[in-house]
């Protein structure tokens, strides 16, 4: 309600000072099935992705296009794709990550078995599955190309070594007084004999 004081002037309508409603969580069965190892969630892309301890295990996306990548991302990488398969027959590459193998796969909502292989990931990353989860990388400061940063990680660190001083070779004479004191010479032999 609003309350208005003695003055003439009214006060403001409650929708300007209402919180601004949050997106709803796509698929939020996922965060209650891993509500036990106490994830984080941070927005990424437009999704929402889910941290436990360190890794990034999943994104979870519900989005209007491209429709065929909503569903849940496995943070996992290409040598685990042939091991998870049997788990995840429905996993594929995210198509919005470009074409060809990713290292993200997604479980997508649109098929038959999406709920029971999302629990079934949950269960999995509970599990401690090395299969599901990265750490990502340290993120690079502005305008820092990515090779520069790669570059920096692996050369060993310099040891500052002490040069001796730089000896200065002996001044060489012109050719033209090398030959000039020839023709002296020349000369001062002809004269003796």
């Amino acid at each position: 309600m609003i309350k208005r004081s003695g003055s003439s002037r009214v006060a403001p309508a409650d929708d300007v000072f209402a919180a601004r409603k949050r997106k709803p969580v796509p698929h939020e069965f996922v965060l209650d099935a891993l509500a036990p190892l106490g994830p984080e969630t941070r927005p990424m892309f437009g999704c929402l992705a889910v941290y436990v301890e360190d890794k990034i295990v999943l994104i979870l996306r519900d989005k209007p296009a491209p429709a065929q990548d909503n569903g849940v991302w496995l943070a996992t990488t290409e040598e685990h794709h042939a091991a998870l398969r049997p788990e995840f027959p429905n996993m594929r590459s995210i198509e919005v990550l470009g074409s060809g193998v990713t290292g993200w796969q997604v479980l997508p909502a649109e098929a038959p078995d999406f709920e029971e292989a999302a629990l079934r990931a949950c269960a999995l990353i509970e599990a401690g599955d090395p299969r599901i989860g990265k750490v990502p990388g340290q993120r690079r400061k502005r305008g820092e190309a990515p090779a520069k940063r790669a570059a920096a990680k692996k050369a060993p660190a310099k040891k500052a070594v002490k040069k001796a001083p730089a000896k200065k070779a002996p001044a060489k004479k012109a050719p033209a007084k090398k030959a000039a004191a020839k023709r002296g010479e020349k000369a001062t032999a002809k004269r003796g004999s």
